[in-house]
């Protein structure tokens, strides 16, 4: 049985959550805000046309900015409502919706793996409670042999970034890097934000 994640609580106690979470991204990028710190980072992490997978990828923002640096971009998010705006406005990338603790993309006819996850947006502190293990197992099995996942997430959101590593480590990952921010500041054990790159362990 499919547990609720925190995401869908938040969207069936105010229906309208999902519209204003796009409506907010298009007016901060009206507003000339710089949106791509996420997918600077992976695109300097892969050669040229590398396999994507944007793990909770919203209304598409940082996967349709990998596609049009030239990947090729998968895209999944529990959220019906946020994959129709990541369809409208980058309809060449491929879109689902489906839990990531469901993981299952060779069922969907996505069978080759990917060169590197990216799960930003904190995504992870949005799961079903108690199902990051599963999450983390289900990204690892859809990585090619030398791939990563890169993660990232703030703190104080109920989600420890120690249990985080812990996760990680039973989903048979290892911690490659840890820095404090999508543009590498270090991380401490002041940090509020957390970006994770992990490999098979």
């Amino acid at each position: 049985m499919r547990h609720e994640t925190l995401w869908e609580a938040k969207k069936r106690q105010n229906p309208g959550h999902s519209a204003w979470y796009i409506s907010r991204f298009e007016q901060m990028r009206r507003d000339g805000a710089d949106l791509h710190g996420e997918a600077r980072l992976v695109d300097a992490m892969l050669q040229r046309g590398a396999r994507i997978l944007d793990a909770g990828a919203g209304p598409g923002r940082v996967g349709g900015e990998l596609a049009r640096r030239g990947h090729t971009v998968v895209g999944v998010d529990v959220d019906p409502e946020l994959i129709d705006a990541a369809r409208q406005d980058f309809p060449d990338v491929q879109w689902f919706v489906g839990d990531l603790a469901e993981l299952d993309l060779p069922a969907a006819g996505v069978a080759e793996p990917f060169d590197l996850i990216v799960c930003a947006g904190n995504v992870m502190t949005f799961l079903a409670p108690g199902t990051a293990v599963d999450v983390l197992t289900r990204m690892r099995n859809h990585l090619a042999r030398d791939g990563r996942i890169v993660a990232g997430f703030g703190g104080n959101r109920g989600y420890a970034f120690d249990t985080f590593f812990d996760d990680a480590a039973a989903a048979g990952l290892r911690v490659e890097q840890r820095f404090g921010t999508w543009d590498l500041r270090p991380f401490t054990s002041e940090s509020d934000f957390l970006v994770a790159v992990l490999g098979r362990a």
